[in-house]
């Protein structure tokens, strides 16, 4: 059984849904271009609307200080999710500087995507291995697309991890069987359109994950 994180939610309703569903964690998304982001005083709103048990995960992309101070500042939050090009010292940096659990994600794409994996499991307190992004996309992430699982198959890091990247309620399970995942994030797999979630499709997905 997996723990599931449904990242990009933008209404009181979306929070709703996931929490009755049994999802672990819900994500904010800070990310102006993608269709899932929303705005401080929105974000505000849908975290204070969490309630006990369900973990509020903030998702940026190379965010500096005055952003991240802006999030942190305006919510309450248990985790910080960096999806950019940051290195490990970033986030260590970002880990001391607000006191939250920092997950940093991670694309995959082949084999030589991995070899960074080990040194942000020290700096990290959790990773996600999502699939690296198509040439020209804008979004880092939520773009619905799989990578191999098999490089990932039964492998350990000295931290948690969360598998991401293309997961449905059709795949997540076999996801899950082939690669020993303990947690799995989706977006746009469980979404009618971008930005748009589908309740079924999430009570499914949780439903195969477990």
């Amino acid at each position: 059984m997996a723990q599931v994180k449904i990242c990009g939610l933008r209404s009181v309703a979306d929070v709703q849904a996931v929490a009755g569903a049994g999802a672990a964690w819900f994500g904010l998304n800070f990310f102006p271009p993608s269709p899932r982001f929303v705005t401080l005083p929105l974000a505000r709103d849908l975290a204070l609307a969490a309630p006990v048990g369900l973990a509020k995960v903030a998702l940026t992309v190379d965010a500096d200080e005055a952003t991240l101070d802006a999030i942190v500042e305006a919510m309450p939050l248990d985790m910080l999710q960096l999806h950019g090009h940051e290195t490990p010292a970033r986030v260590a940096a970002v880990r001391a500087r607000y006191g939250l659990p920092v997950m940093k994600v991670l694309g995959v794409r082949d084999e030589g995507d991995l070899a960074d994996l080990m040194e942000f499991s020290i700096a990290a307190d959790m990773i996600m291995i999502d699939a690296k992004a198509p040439k020209g996309a804008v979004l880092p992430g939520g773009n619905g697309v799989p990578f191999d699982w098999r490089l990932v198959a039964q492998r350990r890091w000295l931290r948690p991890w969360m598998l991401a990247g293309g997961l449905t309620p059709a795949n997540v399970a076999e996801a899950i069987r082939l690669t020993n995942a303990r947690a799995v994030d989706v977006s746009s797999g469980v979404e009618s359109a971008p930005g748009i979630k589908d309740y079924t499709k999430v009570a499914d997905f949780i439903a195969a994950a477990r």
